[in-house]
């Protein structure tokens, strides 16, 4: 027998650039108390907790919630790459739905080191497949960093098949930092023109270095509760995690002969399928999103996955301003993590946060008027993918 799960609470940290933010045991801690907090209850009520980080030593979960307290309770760690805090999100959801709980925490963080990401060469790296994808549709160079060479090869295969020019990934820089202007929590707040884009660093394909999210570190945490427990406790509860579809790579990820697929869009659409179907909506219903935009690229790539518009309907979605306030959906209203940065194990958990926000109607400056129907969407490459539905 299946229940109703709630957010009751979300909190997170400011994220910081590598080497200026504080350990992450005291970065997890803030963040769960600041949830905490939020939810009105004690950690005494919390009965499992799922935390989630890709660096780090096996128990780095208990560390950080040790600082918290010490209750005995079940602590999970996770990894699933970059949807590892939306994985253990899922995790506690499905404790709660099924009864086996009534209170359970996830938490996620990152302290991670500055410059781009390199695979452990020690042993089979999870990207084995990625690579010979890649490799076999378009050549794989060892001299670059493979997610530059991911997304932006994603993103010329996209600019190919629907006939336009990498400006269309610098507009969606610039709509991010105007978003993150508005965002306490977004790293970088300053607005960008679409000249300042297009003439930064080139990075590789048609990606220059403002079309790429940066190395960050933070936590975020969030709690949910069945509904029998919130209505016993005379606790809140506004906001439904009323979806949510986990899902794995399927051989079209690297059989397809198709870039856009590697670094995601089939897993996506079939998360955002799934994630739909349990709360009973339409992607027609959807009010504001927060999807991973780790490059621009994918933001583009990601609108079409998650059914935001038609196959090929980015530029005019773009164009006519839908993806933004006034428009059809907001789009990482938070500034995404082009202007927030990507602590691997957080990021997930921080976009529930910021649509938790949106759906109370506490965003401030920047919230989503009206909003109702939010959804998140998280992908980790190697690989899985989550997209959430939360109901106001």
């Amino acid at each position: 027998m299946s229940t109703k799960v709630f957010i009751a609470g979300v909190g997170m940290v400011k994220f910081t650039k590598p080497g200026k933010s504080e350990m992450y045991d005291v970065m997890g801690a803030k963040a769960t108390l600041a949830a905490l907090e939020d939810a009105g209850i004690p950690y005494s009520e919390v009965q499992q907790a799922y935390t989630g980080f890709v660096g780090g030593d096996t128990c780095s979960g208990q560390t950080a919630l040790y600082g918290v307290g010490q209750t005995g309770i079940p602590i999970v760690n996770v990894n699933n790459a970059c949807s590892t805090g939306s994985t253990a999100l899922f995790l506690a959801r499905q404790a709660v739905m099924s009864g086996q709980v009534e209170v359970a925490l996830a938490l996620g963080f990152e302290q991670m080191n500055p410059g781009a990401m390199h695979a452990d060469t020690s042993r089979t790296p999870i990207t084995v497949r990625l690579d010979a994808a890649t490799n076999a549709i378009c050549g794989l160079d060892p001299s670059v960093p493979q997610g530059f060479q991911y997304f932006g090869q994603a993103g010329a295969e996209y600019l190919k098949k629907y006939d336009q020019t990498a400006e269309l990934f610098g507009k969606v820089s610039v709509k991010a930092r105007g978003h993150a202007a508005r965002n306490p929590y977004a790293l970088f707040t300053e607005p960008l023109t679409l000249e300042q884009v297009m003439q930064s660093p080139h990075i590789f394909g048609p990606l220059t270095r403002l079309m790429c999210c940066p190395p960050t570190c933070g936590a975020a945490a969030v709690v949910v509760m069945s509904e029998a427990y919130a209505k016993r406790k005379g606790l809140k509860t506004e906001v439904e995690l009323a979806g949510m579809g986990l899902v794995t790579d399927q051989p079209d990820s690297f059989e397809s002969g198709s870039m856009i697929n590697v670094v995601g869009a089939g897993q996506t659409r079939r998360a955002s399928q799934i994630a739909y179907a349990q709360a009973g909506i339409e992607a027609a219903d959807i009010n504001v999103v927060e999807l991973h935009d780790c490059y621009s690229s994918n933001e583009v790539i990601s609108y079409e996955a998650l059914g935001l518009c038609a196959e090929g309907g980015a530029a005019k979605f773009i164009a006519d301003g839908d993806n933004t306030y006034g428009g059809r959906v907001v789009t990482n209203p938070s500034g995404g993590l082009l202007s927030k940065g990507h602590p691997l194990g957080a990021t997930g958990l921080a976009q529930i946060t910021e649509l938790t926000w949106h759906l109370r109607g506490t965003a401030g400056e920047r919230q989503v008027s009206g909003a109702k129907v939010a959804v998140q969407h998280n992908v980790g490459l190697g690989g899985a993918c989550v997209v959430s539905v939360l109901k106001r």
